[in-house]
């Protein structure tokens, strides 16, 4: 069965950074996409940045050039690298993981329990 398994969300002070992880459990096939997104208190959750198998990232306006998504493949792991946290990305991130079933011909979706990331002005 697969798992995601999130680790790294803490308290820190405006300005500072946070590393966020990923790492898929049970896993006996490639992911197509990667990626995390979060949701605030009374709100959606939201996209905050995908990454494709080959490399290529897509990022929310109000992160981009503050975070960077990046995954290892052999390891079927996913990283957030959060620089310049402002107290309006307090959130729990989720992270996710999509891979195509050939059986189905749909995509499946995975997600993980999420890790509280809280930022103070």
């Amino acid at each position: 069965q697969v798992q995601l398994v999130e680790s790294g969300g803490d308290l820190v002070q405006a300005g500072g950074s946070l590393r966020l992880s990923c790492a898929a459990t049970g896993v006996g096939f490639s992911f197509v996409v990667m990626g995390w997104y979060r949701q605030a208190p009374g709100a959606q959750r939201e996209l905050v940045a995908t990454i494709r198998s080959d490399g290529s990232t897509n990022y929310a306006a109000s992160v981009e050039g503050r975070f960077t998504i990046s995954r290892d493949n052999a390891k079927n792991a996913v990283f957030l690298q959060m620089n310049s946290l402002k107290p309006e990305d307090t959130a729990v991130y989720y992270c996710n993981a999509d891979r195509w079933d050939d059986i189905a011909s749909t995509y499946r979706d995975y997600w993980g329990q999420g890790t509280q990331v809280t930022v103070s002005s």
